[in-house]
């Protein structure tokens, strides 16, 4: 009590409007707050996430530990040219750069479709990391433009913005190539998807790297909203126990040792 009440008198905030707030939430996720963030306004933002959301105790120290605060709104978008203010300041606030996948059994070096899938797979958690709205329509959802029959990665739906948002996966740096094929996949979900009550579908591309400079000049002249983030796949495998486990080749190299036997003991 003594700590929570220090924490926040030293902001300079009156206390009684400080209490109205974090009075929402249970005190043991309080006391998880003001025991690991850094800042009031960090703090302030973690408390309204979990009013917001829901979070119980254990999904606010996943998101605390992943930085969540640092990583929200810091995609690359072009929301501010092609979406009206409310939506585009809701959208903006959305999307995360990095997203942090550590719910993954995979390499650094893992596939789109290998990826896709085990989202598909992890998709609760997968949705948790995306943040509160979203809602999965389906994978590799068919669409047919002039004959020709195209499939996105992804499709989600999210309910605050209203709208239709497509993810594409990219194992590899952004490609200014990519946002000319989302702005096709959205343009296509507008006209073949959406209803005329709803918002303009909004398009993420989730890459393993990007430059900042060529994603803002790939996203000025697009006319539909576009985010590019990137994607860390967390191996969640403390630092200090990774030399002492096997590799891969070596599993693989064990296991054919293992059935050689296996075969000479059968044939004798």
């Amino acid at each position: 009590m003594r700590k929570w009440y220090e924490f926040y008198i030293s902001s300079g905030l009156e206390i009684e409007k400080v209490q109205q707030l974090v009075g929402r939430i249970p005190w043991g996720h309080n006391v998880l707050i003001i025991s690991k963030v850094e800042s009031i306004e960090e703090a302030m933002f973690y408390i309204n996430k979990t009013i917001e959301n829901n979070w119980s105790r254990a999904v606010l120290a996943h998101q605390v530990d992943l930085d969540f605060y640092n990583r929200s709104g810091k995609a690359t978008t072009n929301f501010p040219d092609t979406l009206p203010t409310p939506q585009s300041e809701l959208a903006i606030e959305t999307l995360k750069d990095p997203y942090k996948f550590d719910f993954l059994t995979l390499s650094e070096k893992a596939l789109e479709k290998d990826i896709e899938e085990q989202l598909v797979n992890h998709i609760t958690s997968f949705l948790l990391e995306l943040g509160g709205g979203f809602s999965f329509v389906g994978r590799q959802v068919p669409i047919k433009i002039d004959e020709e029959d195209f499939y996105i990665d992804l499709l989600f739906y999210h309910i605050k913005l209203k709208c239709y948002v497509v993810v594409e996966l990219k194992s590899v740096k952004f490609r200014a190539e990519y946002a000319g094929k989302m702005n096709l996949y959205l343009s296509a979900v507008d006209d073949l998807m959406k209803s005329d009550s709803e918002n303009s579908t909004i398009g993420l591309l989730l890459c393993k790297s990007k430059s900042e400079v060529i994603a803002e000049y790939a996203l000025r002249g697009t006319t539909q909203p576009i985010g590019v983030a990137e994607y860390e796949i967390v191996n969640s495998i403390p630092a200090d126990l990774r030399p002492e486990l096997p590799t891969i080749e070596e599993i693989e190299k064990e296991l054919a040792i293992t059935m050689n036997k296996n075969i000479s003991s059968d044939s004798e």
